[in-house]
């Protein structure tokens, strides 16, 4: 048993033996499955605290022949699993970290001659007589045994984009490292010697360089997981099972934790998740695993649109997002667009396949991108914040025509970013003007589904100021008048759907009328 080949099972039994393990063994049914063939090649990158380690480590613990592990995973999914023991423990593994072998390498510049020849020396363990003195090229090592025993292996690289984000400057490291990787993988005589390849880390493979190196490996994204989905963090079905163990309430773990889209699940950030339910408290949790400072510099970029897009996602509404420009050359972002798809893939913003479209996920991550947004002292996003305060304040004083004067003046300051006459700007408008609400209440919830329809906003207050601030049910009316917006929020009984979460509720209709350009607004208390 190796550092790096062969490795045993035990960092997946440290997984194992912590008080939250969620099982996303069913991922080995996957990979047992595209073993050996062209689909065998993987790169599923995911935001930090996603698991990526976790996986690395079940995936070694499962296939590696440095350790017996079929009471380890008996009680597993994958001992469901029909071709459970045919794999099992079966294959040369090389497990790679390349994060961990930044220091022992003696830094960047040095990790790939520390790699490889680390691997070649516990390779010439197992292979005696097989590798002579001359080879230090780690795919030539491995083609020379394939070709002298038949042995085909596995390959596991753990955080295999590092040297791409933290040395994006440094060309010598990049090359040297694309280089490593291009004849590890690419070609013909790889097919060979590799029985399954897996890398995992927070990036993408799609950048002009790496593409080249790495473009037979089918990915799993973010914006994109297909097949993984389900084992990219923890599933609502998971998060649901946990709180009922813990004895939290679901509401508000969603509220807080939720809102990821991958394919068909909603997906939960697996450390956040397991710290609200030891710890028992709803906050982010995000910060203690790195910095918010990390976006700033990308948001001072300030790309044409790019502050509105923020202020407008802050405020709870999503906007469209081009995520095909996006090369992964973290030092020359070009737009927006690639700013936007960077911050997908940080897992600072979540991203919805079908409409194309960036939002900020739930409420650990909004509160994340606020405090980024308050250090930068944005004079657009104090207007907005000052305006809104005047607004939130109208709303709670039940004054209509000061919050029909407020969003109306708003809805004018904000015509040189969207379309003015729109049913769709007017939604975008009404939650620019509620911005302040991010500190008392939750991101608002769009097309509530209640009783009998869907209210377009909800703005639910956060449980510490639940006795203070009252719920707010806003509906929006097109051409219409406020009444009639009114109406619809009774004969429809959207309060009936959050009478669980607050106290008192105010009922809120909005109209617009594009002729005229006259918003008006009708307030009222909803009795119990």
């Amino acid at each position: 048993m190796g550092t790096f080949v062969n490795s045993g099972n035990g960092a997946f039994q440290v997984a194992l033996n912590s008080e939250i393990y969620v099982d996303k063994t069913g991922l080995l049914e996957y990979t047992n499955k595209v073993m050996n063939t062209l689909q065998g090649y993987i790169c599923n990158s995911r935001p930090r605290r996603f698991g990526k380690s976790i996986t690395a480590n079940m995936l070694t613990a499962y296939y590696s022949k440095g350790c017996d592990s079929e009471e380890m995973f008996s009680g597993l999914e994958i001992s469901k699993s029909p071709d459970f023991k045919m794999h099992l423990n079966q294959y040369d593994v090389i497990h790679l970290d390349v994060q961990w072998c930044l220091e022992p390498a003696g830094g960047a510049e040095r990790v790939v001659s520390y790699i490889t020849g680390k691997t070649i020396e516990e390779l010439r363990q197992y292979y005696p007589n097989t590798l002579p003195d001359e080879i230090n090229s780690l795919p030539e090592a491995l083609s020379r045994i394939h070709t002298l025993t038949g042995q085909k292996f596995i390959i596991i690289i753990d955080e295999w984009d590092v040297l791409i984000r933290d040395e994006a400057a440094n060309q010598k490291v990049q090359e040297e490292y694309i280089n490593f990787l291009r004849g590890l993988f690419k070609g013909v005589e790889p097919t060979k010697y590799i029985q399954l390849a897996y890398l995992t880390g927070i990036l993408p493979i799609k950048k002009e360089k790496t593409q080249s190196a790495l473009n037979n490996f089918d990915e799993f994204t973010m914006l994109e997981a297909t097949d993984l989905a389900q084992y990219i963090g923890f599933t609502e079905k998971e998060v649901k099972a946990l709180c009922n163990k813990y004895n939290k309430d679901f509401e508000k773990v969603k509220l807080w934790y939720d809102g990821y889209l991958l394919e068909d699940y909603q997906v939960y950030n697996p450390k956040a998740v397991v710290s609200a339910m030891l710890k028992g408290k709803f906050r982010s949790y995000w910060s203690e695993t790195g910095s918010y400072e990390t976006v700033v510099p990308l948001i001072n970029m300030d790309f044409d649109g790019l502050k509105t897009a923020i202020i407008e996602m802050l405020s709870g509404t999503a906007v469209r997002v081009n995520t095909t420009t996006f090369k992964n050359d973290i030092v020359s972002f070009m737009n927006k667009n690639d700013v936007l798809t960077y911050l997908i893939h940080l897992g600072y913003l979540g991203y919805n396949q079908i409409n194309q479209t960036a939002f900020i996920p739930n409420e650990e991550i909004r509160q994340e991108l606020t405090t980024a947004t308050e250090s930068m002292k944005w004079n657009e996003l104090i207007s907005f914040q000052q305006e809104s305060e005047k607004l939130l304040n109208s709303t709670l004083d039940m004054n209509s025509e000061e919050v029909a004067a407020g969003i109306e003046k708003i809805h004018t300051e904000y015509t040189s970013s969207i379309q003015y006459n729109n049913e769709n700007s007017l939604s975008s408008v009404l939650a620019i003007a509620y911005l302040s609400t991010i500190q008392y209440y939750f991101k608002p919830i769009r097309e509530l589904p209640p009783g009998r329809g869907f209210a377009d906003f909800v703005f639910i207050p956060k449980p510490e100021y639940k006795q203070y601030y009252p719920a707010l049910v806003v509906e929006l009316k097109w051409n219409k008048n406020a009444q009639t917006a009114l109406k619809q929020i009774k004969d429809e009984k959207y309060p009936d759907s959050i009478l669980y979460y607050t106290g008192e509720i105010l009922l809120v209709g909005i109209s617009y009328v594009s002729k005229t350009k006259e918003h008006h607004c009708i307030i009222e208390k909803y009795e119990k």
